[in-house]
């Protein structure tokens, strides 16, 4: 069928990460397109009404005579020009004449640069960070404790955790920050149960049992979240159980609080409740329960509402331990996912602007031979500006809350993402561009609202114009020590710089071999010839003999990370006490245990380890301009 292929901004090819020009399979440009809704009535994108965009000061023309109404309720009349003085946010202008309304969305165009100094910090995955209080996981006060230690002791000025984004509240838990139920809303897993109000007074003696019960699970090195979600949702539900009038103080700022979320809140819990009864597969749910607008939908929530405000109430405990967290001393940095489960919660609630028979991954490249499927649907973007963007503004807002700054995993989504049909090799997907400057002018308006900086991590496939549009927008470029051919000296100001990620080897891992043993005992295909050119890059770059234990490695490894000039600097916490195992082995499902690799030793004892401190003495950052006093 004879569609405008590039006006519904799916590419015929593109080029690899080695500037190979690869052609994308037909079938796979036909499939995308049938699933935009291309048809022979439809050859090109709908003719939606547009989203306006605009800048501070700016006095854009409009289409007649109209009223605009603001975010904050205010109506103006507006006959051809918009007010030059529209404030910040997101406003309706509604036609006279009867015509559809338009968003206008107010951005100042620009992130926040991190204020301050060049600082440093850790990169952690929060689940591994056990401590001796922890129920079998990291948790939110020890987030609070490693940034208080970080903050007072090493001088750090930040600390940058893995998404915290809600898994689905049924078993089996699933493992991956990447692979959430909902981006809008945080996992109760991470709550210390102890520090929930009126956990004490409602349990007695039952906290300290459950609370043994929890820490024995700190006995094994891999993390048992179904064990940890059994005992922590047994404890929660008896403090709310026992709390049948909830008429303390506590229970009014909670009343508060789920009365200012709205009705966002209600349809996750909501959703929560059902997985309960209905498994975490929306999709093979009831007919009458698989969209959020049908009427059994309702009739399940009228006769569940205290389950319902139950899962309400666990969001208000998350959101209470994390403000805790943040105001520990350093900026918490944040990480958005690029994705969302397909079956879980925003897909649910938002499924009529996700393309659910695509998923969204990564071509072939020198470390993945086979490219990457990450299971994860994408944004239809004719449909995402049709909602005026606000499941992406909802998205990005709820991922800045209590942040100081926010990573945003594979940044190039907001420009193009690699879609791939479902069940078919990752090999055989193909790019579908993203109105880039509109989504920058999203993020840029909720980043501002934030105060929170923005760190794109841009690595792998990047086209040219991405890393210049980040720039333009004050978007914090990701230097990686592993990919960078340059010392670390040479690298730009505004970036965060590191050492490796979660989806990349360990420097103990690396060093000794045993990640590539790893990765050939589970039959994979590695780049022996990259890794091996990897290693020997390590070893020029911190002139460490070949026979160097890892340890000495390391310290070497951060000390020429330090004299990076990049306005912030990361250490992975797994580097610090020399982990041999990387935290997500790409391509790999149960063959790997991803995401549930624990620290082999407790807060408490990293913190009086000698290794971690001298990473931070390589890492810590002298102000560009002393105090001459």
């Amino acid at each position: 069928m004879n569609f405008d292929v590039a006006a519904w901004g799916v590419q015929h090819g593109y080029h690899d990460a080695l500037g190979r020009w690869r052609d994308s399979p037909p079938e796979t440009i036909d499939a995308i397109l049938r699933t935009m809704g291309a048809s022979a009535d439809q050859p090109r994108p709908p003719d939606v009404e547009p989203v306006l965009f605009v800048r501070p000061g700016e006095s854009k023309a409009v289409r007649g005579p109209s009223i605009l109404r603001t975010e904050d309720g205010a109506e103006v009349r507006v006959d051809d020009h918009l007010p030059a003085d529209l404030p910040l946010g997101y406003h309706v202008l509604t036609r006279l004449d009867g015509g559809a309304e338009t968003t206008v969305i107010v951005s100042p165009g620009r992130c926040p640069l991190p204020a301050g100094d060049p600082t440093w910090g850790w990169a952690v995955q929060l689940y591994a960070m056990r401590s001796a209080a922890s129920w079998g996981m990291g948790d939110l006060a020890d987030l609070r404790q490693l940034a208080s230690w970080s903050s007072t002791e090493l001088g750090a000025g930040l600390v940058l955790v893995n998404p915290l984004h809600a898994a689905a509240p049924g078993f089996p838990q699933s493992a991956s920050p990447y692979f959430p139920s909902s981006r809008r809303f945080r996992n109760p897993l991470y709550l210390r149960v102890e520090d929930v109000p009126g956990a004490r007074a409602a349990l007695g003696d039952r906290l300290d049992e459950l609370a043994a019960a929890g820490r024995a699970l700190n006995q094994e090195r891999l993390i048992d979240r179904d064990a940890v979600w059994r005992l922590k949702l047994d404890a929660l539900g008896q403090v709310w159980d026992a709390s049948p009038g909830r008429s303390s103080s506590d229970w009014a700022a909670f009343d508060r609080w789920q009365e200012a979320e709205g009705a966002p809140l209600v349809s996750y819990a909501t959703y929560c409740a059902l997985v309960e009864e209905h498994g975490g597969d929306w999709q093979a749910w009831p007919t009458e329960l698989r969209h959020p607008d049908r009427a059994g939908v309702a009739a399940f929530g009228r006769a569940h509402a205290d389950r319902v405000r139950f899962h309400q109430w666990l969001q208000w405990l998350v959101d209470l331990q994390l403000e805790s967290a943040s105001t520990a001393g350093v900026a918490v940095m944040h990480d958005l996912a690029v994705g969302v489960d397909p079956g879980g919660a925003d897909a649910w609630l938002w499924q009529d602007v996700f393309a659910l028979d695509m998923a969204v991954g990564a071509p072939p490249d020198e470390f993945n031979t086979r490219g990457q499927d990450w299971g994860l649907p994408p944004f239809d973007p004719w449909r995402l500006r049709a909602a005026g963007y606000g499941p992406l503004a909802e998205t990005i807002r709820a991922s800045l809350r209590h942040a100081g700054g926010l990573r945003v995993d594979h940044v190039m989504g907001l420009f193009r993402l690699f879609w791939i049909p479902r069940g078919q090799p990752a090999a055989t997907g193909a790019y579908v561009r993203y109105p880039a400057s509109e989504l920058l002018d999203i993020l840029a308006l909720e980043a501002h609202r934030a105060g929170a900086y923005v760190v794109g991590e841009d690595l792998g496939t990047v086209e040219d114009h991405v890393r210049a549009e980040m720039a333009a927008r004050d978007l914090l470029s990701y230097k990686l020590l592993w990919f960078e051919d340059r010392p670390p000296r040479e690298y730009p100001e505004r970036a965060l710089a590191a050492v490796t990620t979660h989806d990349l080897p360990t420097v103990a891992g690396l060093w000794t071999g045993s990640d590539l043993e790893h990765q050939h005992r589970l039959g994979m295909e590695p780049n022996v010839e990259s890794t091996y050119a990897m290693c020997r890059r390590l070893g020029d770059m911190t002139g460490v003999a070949a026979d160097a234990p890892p340890d000495e490695v390391v310290a070497h490894m951060y000390t020429a990370l330090g004299t990076a000039p990049c306005l912030l600097l990361t250490a992975a916490l797994d580097d610090a006490v020399t982990v041999l195992e990387r935290p997500n082995m790409p391509g790999t499902v149960d063959e790997w245990p991803n995401w549930s690799i624990a620290l082999p030793l407790p807060l408490e004892e990293l913190m009086a380890d000698p290794r971690p401190r001298a990473v931070a003495r390589a890492l810590h950052r002298r102000p560009r301009h002393p105090d001459p006093s």
